[in-house]
């Protein structure tokens, strides 16, 4: 399929400027690496408002902290390995302890990282921050949604983390789709399977429900982009009507999209899953598509999915 290409954290980098020609009272930090998370370009407009705290995640993480206690919207932005690595322990301490408004937006998640390697590749960033109690976990679709969901964490009060891509996304999605906090979105409608994935790789998955058709095998796609708090309705309903599903995701499948999927179905109403992800190893240096192909995140993977998940099923 032919997709539209863009990249998400420019779009980022849009929706700040808006809130604060809104009159948000936000303010903007970032780790010295605001020319590729794009907040550089939110500094340019707003210098009293944006913040470069150096090479230092971490320091960055209790500035912002303190300045949430003063009534402010905080945005917090570098790299996710360093956001959700390095910086962890800030987080968890002087963000999700005290409940505080800060949002951490960080790019290069990933292995589409590409070329930097497995150093820089974070696969296991939704699991740290989902296991954050009262964190709410985002994974933007495209350029559309992220700002959609920048814009929806700047309202919600309490501490936000969201992920976003170094390299271009397809879009899946347009100005009018609707994007709120906790729900999923049906990108395609079907029923002997449901495909339930995030970010990237619900593109693939849509790509997939058209190889699936030519099968004869009918294949739904669920974005969802809110990893936490998890759109259960959805999830159960998917599955009571298609009574089997698969999960995608451009995350380790430990800790990701599909364990919480797994979850939510075991307790609530089991059916055949399958989980496509990164399978519990680090990344290498490569382009984007080598990396995407060989650890089997893939349209092709996921019409393999579903129809080993069709067989278990039967």
């Amino acid at each position: 399929m032919k997709w539209e290409m863009a990249a998400p954290r420019d779009h980022y980098a849009k929706a700040l400027i808006s809130l604060a020609k809104e009159g948000k009272d936000i303010v903007v930090l970032d780790a010295d690496l605001s020319s590729s998370t794009r907040t550089a370009r939110f500094g340019k407009e707003f210098p009293d408002r944006f913040f470069n705290a150096g090479i230092a995640e971490q320091n960055m993480i209790g500035i912002a902290a303190g300045l949430a206690t003063t009534g402010k919207t905080v945005f917090a932005s570098t790299f996710a390995v360093f956001a959700t690595g390095r910086a962890y322990d800030q987080i968890r301490q002087s963000v999700a302890y005290p409940r505080l408004n800060v949002k951490v937006v960080a790019t290069h998640a990933g292995i589409t990282v590409g070329g930097d390697g497995a150093s820089h590749q974070i696969i296991e960033d939704l699991a740290l921050m989902t296991a954050l109690p009262g964190m709410t976990v985002i994974s933007p679709v495209d350029i559309h949604e992220t700002e959609k969901a920048v814009r929806a964490i700047a309202e919600m009060d309490g501490p936000a983390y969201m992920r976003l891509s170094r390299s271009s996304m397809p879009v899946v999605t347009d100005e009018s789709s609707p994007f709120e906090i906790g729900k999923g979105q049906v990108m395609r409608e079907g029923d002997d399977v449901s495909i339930i994935a995030t970010g990237i790789m619900v593109s693939r998955a849509v790509e997939a429900t058209e190889e699936l058709k030519g099968k004869g095998i009918s294949a739904s796609v669920i974005n969802i982009s809110t990893i936490k708090p998890m759109d259960r309705e959805l999830i159960v309903a998917e599955a009571k009507r298609a009574g089997a599903v698969v999960t995608a995701e451009e995350h380790n499948v430990i800790g990701g999209l599909g364990y919480a999927v797994a979850s939510v179905l075991s307790e609530e109403y089991p059916v055949p899953l399958k989980m496509v992800g990164i399978e519990d190893t680090f990344g290498e240096s490569g382009s984007p598509d080598e990396l995407l192909g060989k650890y089997g995140l893939t349209a092709g993977h996921i019409r393999g999915a579903a129809e080993e998940v069709l067989r278990m099923k039967r």
